[in-house]
């Protein structure tokens, strides 16, 4: 049996299944969710499979709870995307700092 190291659908399918798990009113990071399939060094492909979502899959993974490293929304230019994961965010609870526009881990991380 192989690890989980390359852009698969089985790696993809291994990401969703983690971040279905994170809970309502928490985050955590693409990196944290790599470490937590084995693939250490795979956070942005955690971040290739978030993004390879499909639309009618969106609303049954809860993808806006993945965020960077740094407690900030990762947008790479799609300021939609990243203002919606915002909003959906601040619709569970999470409170983002207002000097950095971070969330403190602190506080909603979520990193079993």
């Amino acid at each position: 049996m192989s690890t989980p190291k390359t852009k698969s659908k089985n790696f993809y399918d291994s990401v969703y299944a983690v971040v279905k798990k994170i809970p309502k009113g928490k985050v955590t990071t693409y990196g944290h969710i790599a470490l937590l399939l084995g693939s250490p060094r795979a956070a942005r492909a955690v971040g290739y499979a978030l993004n390879a979502l499909k639309k009618d899959m969106e609303q049954k993974i809860p993808w806006q709870r993945v965020i960077n490293a740094q407690g900030k929304i990762s947008f790479r230019g799609d300021t939609f995307r990243s203002s919606l994961q915002k909003k959906i965010l601040e619709s569970e609870g999470v409170v983002f700092d207002l000097n950095d526009d971070s969330i403190n881990f602190d506080k909603y991380g979520w990193f079993p």
